[in-house]
């Protein structure tokens, strides 16, 4: 398969766009500036990876509104644990925007408790349903017909919804171009020498951003390569650096 066949989007979501392009999407030139070897070394990372581990089809859901559930569920928690709460959500069949809206906090709260930390995460989720059904009247496809800028912007303002969470709706539920930066993200790339182990997920952002094709269907196969990477090889503690992919890269 052609590296840059690239599937991206979710089973049952936003209609899956496959990317067919030269290897110029990644913006990659051969000389110049500092800049320019940024885009050169990001650019040879993610061929790197896409050689090794495949397309991703990540994040792995039936519809867009699951993404938005996990992607608030899985704070401070593996994914294993949240998969078990969406399962028990689908199973009760109240995994959908009216369900839960209609559902109490605390009642909510005794369904996810494999995701950890259920009680703060049954009243992030009310918050974002909340402004969901304000803002957009629970509709998935006139929320994601929303400016980039301006749902970013919403979203953040919701109680309990970081960056990260925020980008990952955006990205992996609503298919806008914007790269998530997580904790494995930072660790490979400071392990790398190509961020600051201080470095703010702003400006970590700015980097990727700047230097890749602003493509949604991109950052999407890129961030869930790099989560690959991370779970696989680039632990916390004892990391696999001799036999990583891009060892040496």
């Amino acid at each position: 398969m052609d590296p840059f066949g690239i599937k991206s989007g979710v089973a049952g979501g936003p209609k899956n766009r496959i990317l067919e392009r030269p290897f110029s999407m990644l913006a990659l030139k051969s000389k110049g500036s500092g800049r320019e070897s940024m885009k050169r070394k990001l650019s040879r990372i993610f061929l790197r990876l896409y050689s090794v581990f495949g397309p991703q089809h990540w994040w792995p859901a039936d519809s867009s509104f699951e993404v938005i559930v996990g992607a608030i569920l899985t704070q401070n928690t593996n994914w294993g644990n949240v998969e078990k709460s969406i399962l028990r959500l689908k199973n009760r069949r109240i995994l959908d925007p009216e369900s839960i809206f209609k559902l109490s906090s605390y009642r909510l709260a005794g369904l996810i408790k494999s995701a950890g930390y259920y009680n703060v995460k049954a009243v992030r989720l009310k918050n974002f349903i909340n402004f969901f059904f304000a803002m957009y009247a629970g509709n998935i496809k006139r929320m994601g017909s929303q400016d980039l800028m301006i749902l970013r912007k919403q979203l953040l303002a919701v109680k309990g919804i970081g960056p990260e969470t925020a980008d990952s709706i955006l990205l992996y539920a609503l298919s806008k171009p914007v790269f998530v930066i997580d904790t494995y993200t930072k660790r490979i790339f400071y392990r790398h020498r190509l961020l600051a182990e201080d470095i703010t997920y702003e400006q970590a952002q700015d980097i990727f951003m700047r230097n890749l094709k602003n493509d949604a269907g991109l950052f999407n196969e890129y961030h869930a390569l790099l989560v690959k990477l991370g779970k696989d090889y680039c632990h916390k503690q004892n990391p696999k650096c001799e036999i990583c992919p891009i060892h040496g890269q």
